[in-house]
């Protein structure tokens, strides 16, 4: 993601065939991209380094594949389907630490950081919140790039 963040400078001092916490790549935790922060005064909440910006793994999910998932995969429409939360446990930015998916398991528990609900970026790009109020099924339709589930009480991407 790095170079796609006008961050290849940094993306360049990781040694990518060592661990993320390896004795040359941890130090890099310190110099987290301000993208990864969590918004205002909840970055005080968290330790130095760290993120709630997480996704989710597993069948149907965006990341099902860790080669990519091309565009044409994703017949539900990049437009609903969910491609990183600001939600979870608080992790170090560099530490692939994604939140397993099944669509026949139950959800993990979503730390929220926000009381009204979550923030979501979809597979388009555009971010909203997820209410406390909208149901799992509903995000589980976010999730999934190829369930061809509905929304429950529909939903207004437009806003």
């Amino acid at each position: 993601m790095l170079p796609y963040l006008e961050q290849q400078e940094l993306f360049g001092q990781f040694h990518l065939d060592e661990p993320w916490d390896s004795p040359h790549n941890l130090p890099l935790v310190e110099q987290m991209p301000y993208v990864y922060r969590a918004p205002g005064r909840k970055a005080r909440l968290l330790p130095p380094g760290h993120t709630v910006c997480h996704v989710f793994v597993g069948p149907g999910t965006a990341f099902e594949d860790p080669r990519g998932t091309l565009l044409s995969d994703f017949p539900d429409n990049t437009v609903y389907t969910l491609l990183i939360i600001e939600a979870g446990p608080p992790v170090p930015w560099t530490k692939p630490e994604e939140i397993p998916y099944r669509s026949d398991q139950d959800l993990p528990e979503i730390k929220r950081i926000f009381k009204n609900g979550f923030r979501f970026a979809t597979a388009a790009g555009s971010v909203h919140l997820f209410p406390n109020e909208k149901s799992e099924a509903d995000l589980r339709a976010l999730i999934t790039r190829n369930g061809g589930e509905e929304f429950e009480h529909g939903w207004d991407f437009d806003q």
